[in-house]
C-alpha cells in the first residue's frame, strides 16, 4: 500500500534511494541518489551511492560525466561494463530528450 506523500517525514532517513524516490518523488533526491539507482548494486564495503558519490566527486556532475569516455568510469572501483552501459544509456536518453525539446522549441519560435 503506497503511504499518503503528506505524511511522510522529509527528512526520513532512507535505506534505499528508491524508496525515497517512490515517496517523495525523484526532485527531492541528490545527483549522487539518482545516479545510485542506476548504478543499483554497490561492492562489498562500498555502496551504490558511495560510487556515485565517487564518480560525481572525480567529474564534478552530471555535466562533466556525459561526455567521458567509458573506460575512464573503469578506474572506479565498483564499476564495470554492465554499470557503464546503464549510465550511458541514462545519459542518451537525457541527450535524446534535450535534443526533442530543442526542436520542439525551434519550430515554435
Amino acid at each position: 500500500m503506497k503511504r499518503d506523500k503528506d505524511k511522510m517525514p522529509e527528512d526520513k532517513q532512507w535505506h534505499h534511494p528508491g524508496g525515497k524516490l517512490r515517496e517523495l518523488g525523484p526532485e527531492k533526491l541528490t545527483d549522487a541518489e539518482l545516479l545510485s539507482i542506476i548504478i543499483s548494486t554497490g561492492t562489498k564495503g562500498k555502496s551504490a551511492e558511495d560510487i556515485a558519490k565517487e564518480i560525481l566527486e572525480k567529474f564534478g556532475s552530471f555535466k562533466g560525466l556525459a561526455n567521458q569516455p567509458l573506460e575512464k568510469f573503469l578506474k572506479i572501483k565498483g564499476i564495470g561494463d554492465v554499470k557503464i552501459i546503464r549510465i550511458a544509456a541514462a545519459f542518451e536518453m537525457a541527450r535524446r530528450i534535450v535534443k526533442e525539446i530543442l526542436k520542439d522549441y525551434e519550430k515554435n519560435t
